[in-house]
């Protein structure tokens, strides 16, 4: 590796992402006072690029007055929150729901609406910029990050390489620089939604505030397969997360803010494996609900597996999530709700959670409160048959957990009541190959055939 230096890596990022789309600038070269000068700060306390931001809510507001768009502008930057984690939760929900503003329309009455920072359906509708050595004050300190990623002007990833001929340059080593860089300045990671580190051969991916052991690898570019081994570990988390309609859908669907109460905010973000699961299980989920695009995807390593893709569309039958222990199913499963939830084609869906003990009911439908940012409502749980048959009595929406012995029938020999006709009620179902078949004595399972589905 003579030779090899921490300003190749740094190059060899910055052209991969140049291919992706992004334009790249050195970070001097926007400093006040030069000739593409685009920060207005001349002591570097200034992390977001003005003039994109305040072009883009322009471009993706046309019908909002300057005061509302001014409106945005503040609230996107002038963040107040006692941590860092929460001032990112904060923004987080901003970037994806849009900003709230309210103006005056042409008949004088006040109305209010969402102003948006981001088009999440359009990548090329955004700007998208990667500077190299951008150098942000706060207080004391003086820190120069080796990338950052904008869109939009907002910085949404910091990349922080280590020189690969240095033994003590290590992953590890750029983890703590991470870590320092969040302590000294905090501005900069506001608006974060993804931390990169490499030391030109390995590179994990992971969120703010998260501990060294949730930074993970990226082992996968399209999600079809893992990628292959000769090519560099940055160059997969680089191509597979920040192609710039795969970051879109990770800022939008998959990152998650676990709220346990009493001040304990936690920032996770999805693995490779649980994010390609669940767009394929999205996909299919479409397509069984009535039209859909088909899908297949698998995980090498065996972390997931989708079975049954791909049928016949309006059968109603999605497929099976095959997981390995430890592999975060419950995340995996609260991401998955996140989506279906929030796609227009799912017109609002009711959520059904079933498990078969009491016990998994209760550590999942925990998960899911911790999540409920992601799910847009809190999460119900279903007391008894009358309370869920109430619960599911309902137009759209919701989030219902339930054991699997409340669809047992009243009486022995009788089938359960219809509960919905409705063809948005999504039912996922935890440790289905234990408790989907077979109720014994009582009935024949709830993914048995009718009577008349079975053939003479």
């Amino acid at each position: 590796m003579s030779g090899f230096a921490e300003s190749v890596v740094e190059d060899a990022a910055l052209a991969w992402l140049e291919a992706l789309g992004y334009a790249v600038l050195h970070g001097p070269d926007i400093a006040v006072g030069m000739p593409g000068a685009e920060r207005s700060d001349p002591n570097y306390r200034d992390v977001v690029l003005e003039g994109r931001l305040r072009q883009a809510l322009v471009r993706l507001n046309p019908d909002l007055p300057p005061d509302a768009l001014e409106d945005a502008y503040r609230k996107l930057t002038r963040t107040d929150a006692p941590s860092l984690i929460e001032r990112n939760r904060v923004v987080h929900r901003m970037l994806v729901d849009g900003v709230t503003v309210e103006y005056r329309r042409a008949d004088g009455a006040i109305a209010g609406t969402q102003a948006r920072a981001f088009d999440f359906d359009a990548p090329d509708n955004n700007d998208w910029l990667a500077v190299n050595q951008f150098t942000v004050a706060d207080g004391q300190h003086t820190r120069r990050p080796d990338v950052v990623l904008f869109v939009n002007g907002l910085p949404l990833a910091v990349i922080e390489l280590k020189n690969p001929a240095d033994e003590n340059a290590t992953v590890r080593s750029a983890y703590h620089q991470l870590e320092t860089y969040q302590a000294q300045i905090p501005a900069l990671f506001a608006t974060n939604a993804a931390l990169v580190v490499s030391d030109g051969v390995q590179a994990r991916i992971g969120a703010v505030g998260a501990g060294k052991e949730w930074f993970k690898p990226w082992r996968t570019i399209t999600g079809h397969e893992d990628a292959p081994a000769k090519l560099a570990e940055l160059q997969v988390v680089l191509e597979g997360v920040f192609e710039r309609r795969r970051f879109l859908a990770l800022v939008r669907h998959f990152l998650v803010f676990e709220d346990a109460g009493g001040g304990t905010l936690t920032k996770k973000m999805a693995g490779y494996h649980q994010f390609h699961a669940v767009n394929v299980a999205v996909e299919e989920t479409l397509r069984a609900a009535k039209a859909g695009v088909q899908g297949r995807a698998s995980d090498e390593r065996g972390r997931y597996q989708i079975s049954q893709p791909g049928g016949d569309p309006g059968d109603r039958r999605v497929g099976v999530v095959w997981h390995t222990q430890g592999s975060g199913k419950s995340l995996t499963m609260a991401f998955y709700a996140g989506r279906v939830i929030l796609h227009p084609a799912m017109e609002n869906p009711t959520l059904v959670v079933l498990t078969d003990r009491n016990d998994l009911d209760d550590q999942l439908f925990a998960t899911f409160a911790r999540c409920r940012d992601l799910l847009r409502q809190p999460p119900v749980q279903a007391a008894d048959r009358a309370d869920l048959r109430a619960k599911l009595a309902v137009a759209s929406g919701g989030v219902v957990f339930t054991t699997i012995q409340k669809f047992f029938p009243e009486e022995r020999g009788d089938r359960h009541p219809v509960l919905s006709e409705r063809r948005n009620v999504v039912v996922i179902a935890d440790e289905a190959h234990r408790s989907q078949y077979d109720f014994g004595v009582r009935s024949a399972g709830l993914a048995a055939p009718r009577p008349e589905q079975v053939a003479p």
